[in-house]
């Protein structure tokens, strides 16, 4: 129905108001699929960082499932990100013409559009929340990555330095300026940065390239420390191998009178200690010579190595001629009175003995047995001692043996009882 106006126009009764409000509608949905559409992109673009972060650090099942995840979450927002596109394309809400229906359809499916943005920016949320504990362990990692690095370049800086100012000093320190410029290749990795060879590998790379600089650093700042320790070793074996030398020459006169007053199972097995002690002193010579030479060259390595062997030498021979001397003596005072080792023996026995019967009316066998045959063995050391050299080593051997003998009895006593107060 129409009606005539005042200047001779003509309109539809009502068409205009309701046509202004369905458009009014349809812009008001448009603009808030708008504002979910710009806050699902700027959310999708900021948790993108985050899982790259997590990506870049971790490679755990865990991260690997939460990029997919991510991944996931992306093909869903393109898929709501086109029905939100496709509404707008599809619906001119600035034309003249534009009808009720028109405008009605067009604010339907941007409500719906504005529905499915919102649906998965509320999902992308839940995700987010759920990658607290991941993206903390790896902005942990990266805030430990710049200050490794730059601890490992200050490392290196150190070592150079130290380098080169034992150097000045006069030492060649070959082998540490080879090791110094083995570190070259990883201070090119380092400096080529995470992004090429990863978070991780760089941050154990940084920490062993500290590790190793540091290591260095302290050699070359102790060289001359070393230095002057091995001459003072120098100094300390050849005085010391000098005065085995002349303590070796007094075997012989000791050798002399075992042999002139003891049996010869008393002595016969130290008859070459004064040849072995005089070509033992030789050879520490010639080995001290040797690392005096090594000293010069500067190779640090082999002088420790020869006068840590000069060292073992001259112990092992000091224990020889002391052997020497220690069994005149020892000899001397078997021979003098034997019932004091005879004594200190039987002594052992007893006490071993009285341990076995505490708390027990007869002993067990497997300790009476061995204390038994001990007594026996006393008696029959003793009763060995006859002639006029008898055989004074063998039976301080023997009884030093059957002390070892009883020792392991009480030891084993001792266990057993132990054993069964813990149970």
């Amino acid at each position: 129905m129409a009606f005539g106006g005042g200047g001779g126009g003509t309109r539809r009764w009502g068409w205009g108001d309701r046509g202004d409000g369905a458009r009014a509608e349809a812009q008001a949905a448009k603009d808030a699929a708008a504002t979910a559409f710009y806050e699902l992109d700027t959310a999708q673009r900021d948790l993108r960082i985050s899982v790259e972060t997590i990506a870049a650090v971790d490679d755990s099942p865990a991260a690997r499932k939460a990029t997919s995840d991510f991944a996931a979450l992306g093909r869903r927002i393109d898929e709501v990100s086109h029905t939100y596109i496709s509404a707008v394309d599809s619906y001119d809400l600035d034309r003249d013409d534009l009808d009720h229906g028109t405008a009605s359809r067009a604010r339907q499916e941007l409500q719906q559009a504005t529905n499915g943005l919102e649906k998965v920016r509320s999902d992308l949320n839940h995700f987010a929340h759920g990658l607290g504990p991941l993206l903390d362990q790896a902005e942990s990692q990266l805030a430990r990555l710049a200050p490794a690095v730059e601890r490992a370049r200050q490392a290196l800086l150190a070592a150079t330095t130290a380098l080169d100012e034992v150097r000045g000093k006069g030492f060649q320190a070959d082998d540490l300026a080879a090791r110094l410029a083995g570190l070259g290749p990883e201070l090119t990795k380092l400096n080529e940065g995470a992004g090429r060879h990863g978070v991780q590998e760089t941050i154990h790379r940084a920490v062993g390239v500290q590790r190793d600089a540091e290591a260095l650093r302290s050699e070359a700042v102790q060289l001359p420390q070393r230095a002057e320790e091995i001459d003072r070793r120098l100094v300390s074996l050849r005085t010391r191998a000098q005065a085995l030398a002349t303590r070796a020459e007094k075997v012989k006169p000791v050798l002399s009178e075992l042999r002139r007053r003891f049996a010869l199972a008393c002595w016969r097995d130290l008859q070459e200690v004064p040849d072995r002690a005089a070509q033992a002193v030789t050879e520490a010579e010639e080995k001290i010579a040797d690392a005096s030479r090594a000293r010069r060259e500067q190779r640090w390595p082999d002088a420790i190595a020869l006068l840590a062997s000069v060292r073992a030498l001259l112990n092992q021979t000091d224990e020889a001629v002391d052997a020497t001397r220690d069994r005149l003596h020892r000899l001397d005072a078997v021979e003098k009175d034997r019932s004091s080792e005879v004594n200190r023996t039987r002594f052992a026995i007893r006490d071993a003995q009285r341990l076995a019967m505490a708390g027990r009316d007869r002993p067990d066998p497997r300790h009476a047995g061995p204390l038994d045959a001990a007594v026996a063995r006393v008696d029959r050391a003793e009763a060995a001692l006859t002639g006029r050299h008898p055989d004074y080593w063998s039976f301080l051997e023997e009884l030093e043996a059957v002390r070892e003998t009883v020792a392991e009895v009480v030891q084993a006593i001792r266990a057993e009882r132990g054993a069964g107060t813990a149970r």
